[in-house]
């Protein structure tokens, strides 16, 4: 047992070495050379918790990302010579709601590769009203950016590993800016010798996250989350994508602590109310509600039916700050320190969501609200989230019952 903990010890330090090699500016090949017995062993959970273990010691996610890439570069022959078989035996012992969930995203990812082929052959042969249409298609994917994000990543952070959180999700939004740029380009007298490079440059992020996925993040995943967890997982991933009026599976996981009869009344500040009316109100209210509490723990949304922003059951309990993109993190917290220290109660933003208005798409308005007790201490912060596009609209005025 010694010499296998003493060689695991010598087989972290090792690759943390090569990856600050990386970092100082070694070439690929330089480091290749250097490590190739060690890269004949690896695995590929030992990638994922070496680039946990170098964000945990103060490395800036930043440079993991920026790197990211080039670690793959180095790993990618061992992985393909030891992460299929190990991935796939471990997938064959695995739980059904496992199984389901990754299925679902490896087939997601053939079908990004698909949609990847034929815009890059429009491209090529200048058909921009079809490659219009297959850049439609290959922004599909990103509900499966999201189903990562608010679903996978949580359980992740719930073990400790916030790894791909950080990087994975600075990555799809360079992904998502690409897409933008491309509609942009493909929208205004393109020519293929400039859209050409920027797809490329998309292509090549996407693929290699596929890579990442099934290579590292999915084997990952397997190893350090429970059936219990795959089958919340599944649950929520099976919302991100139904009505909120559908019926939600059996084994979602939930938050509940010891609740009263359902026909008991909970005194409220004025009146009093049931459980099931306080959550009929609440899924009623014609905006999305989320509550985050003086810890920066997400505790509840509500799921309302026109819900703008994509919540899911695996958030409650995240921190907030996990919950949006590496780049704009900071201002969440500049936010959240602002109403803890009472140097403002409100925070509000306005978004065109999907396009300009005029076009089909639609007016957001965000507003945060410090929450605070009788005696004025911060309780938390309040998210408000409104599709006020047709309230915008509005001219003169309506009477009750004009009509």
């Amino acid at each position: 047992m010694s010499e296998y903990l003493n060689n695991l010890a010598w087989r972290k330090e090792a690759l943390k070495r090569m990856i600050h090699q990386l970092h100082a500016g070694k070439s690929v090949e330089e480091v290749k050379q250097d490590f190739a017995t060690l890269l004949a062993e690896i695995e590929p959970t030992e990638i994922a918790m070496l680039e946990q273990t170098l964000i945990a010691e103060g490395m800036p996610a930043t440079e993991i990302k920026r790197l990211c890439d080039v670690h793959v570069a180095v790993f990618r022959e061992a992985l393909g010579a030891h992460a299929a078989q190990q991935y796939l035996a471990e997938a064959a012992g695995v739980s059904s709601p496992a199984e389901t969930f990754i299925a679902r995203m490896k087939a997601e990812n053939v079908a990004a590769e698909r949609a990847l082929a034929a815009l890059e052959q429009t491209i090529r042969a200048e058909q921009w009203p079809e490659a219009r249409t297959f850049l439609q298609k290959l922004r599909e994917h990103e509900q499966h950016y999201l189903r990562k994000e608010n679903g996978l990543f949580p359980y992740l952070e719930k073990r400790g590993f916030t790894g791909p959180s950080t990087v994975m999700w600075a990555i799809h939004d360079d992904i998502r800016a690409g897409w933008k740029q491309l509609a942009a380009l493909l929208e205004d007298h393109p020519q293929s010798e400039r859209v050409m490079p920027l797809f490329q440059e998309v292509a090549r992020a996407m693929r290699e996250m596929f890579y990442k996925e099934e290579n590292i993040l999915f084997p990952t995943a397997l190893r350090l989350l429970a059936d219990q967890e795959w089958e919340a997982l599944v649950s929520g991933e099976m919302v991100l994508d139904m009505p909120v009026a559908a019926p939600r599976p059996s084994y979602v996981l939930e938050v509940r602590a010891a609740a009263p009869s359902p026909d008991t009344l909970i005194p409220l500040q004025v009146g009093a109310l049931t459980v099931e009316q306080i959550n009929l109100l609440l899924t009623h209210l014609p905006v999305d509600v989320t509550f985050v509490d003086e810890h920066d723990t997400v505790r509840f949304y509500s799921g309302t039916r026109e819900r703008i922003f994509v919540r899911d059951p695996a958030i409650i309990g995240r921190k907030v700050q996990q919950c949006h993109p590496p780049t704009s993190v900071h201002r969440v917290q500049r936010i959240l320190d602002d109403f803890r220290n009472n140097r403002r109660d409100v925070a509000e933003f306005w978004i065109q969501m999907g396009g300009p208005v005029e076009q089909g798409g639609r007016f957001i308005h965000i507003r945060y609200f410090a929450v605070r007790d009788a005696q004025g201490a911060y309780r938390g912060t309040l998210e408000v989230t409104q599709d006020v596009t047709a309230i915008r609209t509005l001219q003169g005025e309506k009477r009750l019952l004009d009509d």
